[in-house]
């Protein structure tokens, strides 16, 4: 996690402390690629509070980390889950284009609940990132995440599994709420395995090219793994397509 540890905003599922944070430390993109070459990774997530007391709500620390990163690990994949930087294009399209394989923004909650489990947030405009991610880069790939157990419906988890796809969201992990403290929200429900099984298969039905559904299951569960996944499938769809499209030109 960059840019600190604290948040501008206040959701009520986060235990993230907030109030007003400190400055970008120029330091962090070294020591996050330092860190990550000591680690010998070849797949790493960047995350980040929200910092609105930014004027670009913190995309450029992304950018450096991104860039460090990769110039100090050639050939790792970066993966990064930023907020929803209020859905700028401009700010988007500069993180996708620091060489990214996967952008996650999590909708983290139905639209009925987002009012009040997301501070500050807005439904439309978190879906409204995949749209900006589909159109700035086509073969990044685009995920979310569900937490469930605040309240929800079934019904309304399958109407935002749609709101998803629709958008052009391509991965999906879906897991249980767990209330980090007295301050936050309390757990509603506790779904079964059973049924985060069922909600996982519905997902897969539904056209996600790769899902993780339990109650353990957290945004950067085994996302090396989702993306090889995701990858793989989106991949072998464009290839056939491609094959089909050639065959069919060639006819007359």
């Amino acid at each position: 996690m960059i840019l600190g540890d604290t948040c501008t905003r206040t959701c009520r599922f986060c235990a993230v402390r907030h109030g007003l944070p400190l400055p970008p430390d120029q330091t962090e993109p070294q020591r996050l690629a330092d860190a990550v070459a000591d680690l010998r990774l070849d797949y790493v997530v960047i995350t980040s509070v929200t910092r609105d007391d930014l004027p670009d709500e913190g995309a450029e620390q992304f950018v450096r980390c991104i860039e460090a990163v990769r110039r100090r690990v050639p050939g790792i994949r970066v993966e990064v889950l930023p907020p929803d930087l209020h859905a700028r294009a401009d700010l988007i399209e500069r993180i996708c284009a620091a060489g990214i394989v996967v952008y996650n923004h999590n909708v983290e909650t139905v639209r009925r609940l987002t009012p009040l489990v997301r501070s500050a947030a807005n439904y439309d405009r978190s879906l409204g990132v995949f749209e900006i991610v589909g159109r700035a880069a086509p073969r990044v790939l685009r995920k979310s995440g569900i937490i469930i157990g605040l309240g929800e419906t079934h019904d309304e988890i399958v109407e935002t599994m749609r709101d998803l796809l629709k958008a052009g969201c391509q991965i999906l992990t879906i897991g249980q709420y767990l209330q980090p403290g007295p301050e936050n929200l309390p757990v509603a429900k506790y779904w079964t395995p059973q049924e985060f099984d069922e909600i996982g298969r519905q997902a897969r039905q539904m056209g996600f090219a790769a899902v993780a559904s339990g109650p353990l299951v957290r945004s950067s569960y085994r996302a090396g793994e989702l993306y090889a996944e995701a990858n793989g499938r989106v991949s072998g769809i464009g290839h056939r397509a491609s094959s089909i499209e050639h065959r069919g030109s060639g006819g007359g």
